[in-house]
């Protein structure tokens, strides 16, 4: 075998070798996650109260995921179980409520938030964020049913925004998106969304990379009340959220569901393919290092974040938003509000949940936070 041809035959077995040991350390890390949730799940007490199924029959596998309830309910001796399509029952009668999806989750907790009524997800949606940032297993319906129905819940902060120029509109949110996002997401294929899951919303973003830049004035509010603007603000996104973990990476880190703060971030690119490609460095920097913090190495982007207990955006023209990956009107001027642990949710992990927003709370400098808290548990 000639030599440039055995060298290349070498390098891609090398190649090859190394995907192989990762996947296997993948796959030997989620079977260690898997058995130590199910040990911390064997521990906990069933909590014998009526449960509403809120369940948004738009999804895919929705009926199945009704029946595999009903069993798992059944085997359980659960019999007091109703179940709702992307409806509310608000008679106070309900004592703990299940909702399926990232925008039912939405309009599930904006409902129940405030009512002393504790919410359970049991995720079938493309992202599942809020389930992830709280743990929530997305992957083993039976372990998400587990911890929806038995005792073992956190209070979190609820934010909430109202669309100014739409007034009757108010919604709660996890996340929110103005800008470049929100148009990835409105451009996304609905049936390639079903079949590739959230890798179809890159797809959608390809179509807008060299889309004209949006411009406004941000006013933040501090928890000490005093108020910082930026005017005429050139951005491609606007971030708002109080949990910053998508799959794979840390949007961001400093984010914390229970400090009564909201976390913004401002992204920009300059200089097209490269701004991008900067962009995604700045991410993975701040992924692995699990701090706010841009890439040393960046030239042509940035990603500003700050905190704050309430915010104000206007904007020059009328741009597409997204929450929780639902779209919302074009708009100009958007209010964002936070109710501090509002809403109380079934988690599976005390103690990881407990790490994860210390580590937010250490990664919030005082230049960039006002005031951290970590979670505490209730019964």
């Amino acid at each position: 075998m000639p030599q440039p041809v055995l060298t290349v035959f070498l390098i891609i077995a090398a190649i090859a070798i190394v995907v192989v040991l990762i996947a296997v350390i993948v796959i030997a890390l989620r079977a260690q996650r898997r058995r130590k949730l199910a040990q911390t799940l064997e521990k906990r007490r069933d909590d014998e109260v009526q449960y509403a199924f809120i369940v948004n029959p738009s999804k895919p596998q929705a009926e199945a995921r009704r029946l595999h309830i009903q069993r798992f309910c059944e085997a359980k001796g659960l019999n007091r179980i109703r179940f709702y399509d992307t409806q509310l029952d608000k008679d106070g009668r309900v004592c703990a409520l299940e909702a399926l999806g990232d925008g039912t989750v939405r309009t599930v907790a904006s409902a129940v938030s405030g009512t002393g009524h504790a919410l359970g997800i049991i995720p079938i949606g493309t992202g599942n964020l809020f389930a992830r940032n709280m743990g929530v297993p997305v992957d083993d319906i039976d372990a998400a049913l587990t911890v929806a129905t038995s005792h073992g819940s956190r209070l979190v902060d609820m934010g909430r925004l109202t669309l100014l120029d739409h007034p009757k509109d108010d919604h709660g949110h996890a996340f929110l998106i103005i800008g470049f996002d929100a148009a990835m997401i409105d451009d996304t294929n609905p049936e390639l969304k079903a079949n590739i899951s959230w890798l179809a919303y890159f797809v959608g973003g390809v179509k807008n990379l060299f889309a004209p830049k949006f411009r406004g004035t941000l006013t933040v509010t501090s928890a000490d009340g005093s108020t910082h603007t930026i005017k005429n603000l050139d951005f491609r996104t606007v971030m708002a959220g109080n949990c910053g973990q998508i799959p794979m990476f840390s949007l961001m880190p400093a984010a914390s569901y229970d400090d009564g703060l909201l976390d913004f971030e401002i992204i920009d690119t300059t200089g097209g393919i490269l701004g991008w490609a900067n962009l995604f460095g700045d991410v993975v920097h701040q992924t692995i290092i699990g701090k706010p913090e841009q890439n040393p190495l960046s030239t042509n982007s940035t990603i500003e974040q700050v905190q704050g207990v309430s915010a104000e955006i206007t904007l020059e023209k009328p741009a597409k938003a997204q929450v929780d990956g639902d779209m919302l009107p074009e708009t100009r001027h958007i209010r964002f509000s936070v109710d501090h642990r509002a809403l109380i949710v079934r988690v599976p992990d005390a103690s990881a949940l407990e790490k994860t927003a210390q580590a937010a709370a250490s990664n919030a400098t005082s230049n960039f936070a006002e005031m951290t808290g970590t979670l505490e548990p209730i019964r």
